[in-house]
């Protein structure tokens, strides 16, 4: 597990780019992706410490890429923050992650949540 290292896969250009300030801000790493596919692939590649997922994603959803992170040995360890505008979703898959927000998210709530996460490894 890359132990600093936070994946931001979230479509939305200004909220990943606001996800990735909040985390950087509680001392992670990131890497955003916009594409479910290059996501699917990059976790094949790399165990974060934290993701934060969207679940409605282009090519590949999010219920997809977190079955893969519950699933796959080397990812079952990674923190996943579910952050989607789909409250119905956000709760289907509550069990499976370690926080879900529902969108919108502020850049407070996020940084501090993380920061929390990071502060316990």
């Amino acid at each position: 597990m890359e132990n600093n290292l936070a994946l931001i896969i979230e479509d939305d250009v200004d909220l990943s780019n606001i996800f990735a300030e909040a985390l950087r801000a509680a001392g992670f790493e990131t890497e955003i992706i916009r594409d479910g596919a290059v996501a699917q692939q990059r976790l094949k590649e790399v165990a974060p410490y934290i993701v934060i997922l969207d679940m409605h994603l282009p090519h590949v959803d999010g219920s997809v890429l977190l079955s893969q992170i519950r699933t796959d040995p080397p990812l079952q360890k990674v923190k996943v923050v579910i952050v989607t505008a789909d409250a119905i979703m956000g709760d289907m898959y509550r069990e499976q992650a370690e926080l879900t927000f529902v969108k919108p998210v502020t850049f407070t709530q996020l940084r501090d949540f993380t920061e929390r996460m990071r502060l316990q490894k």
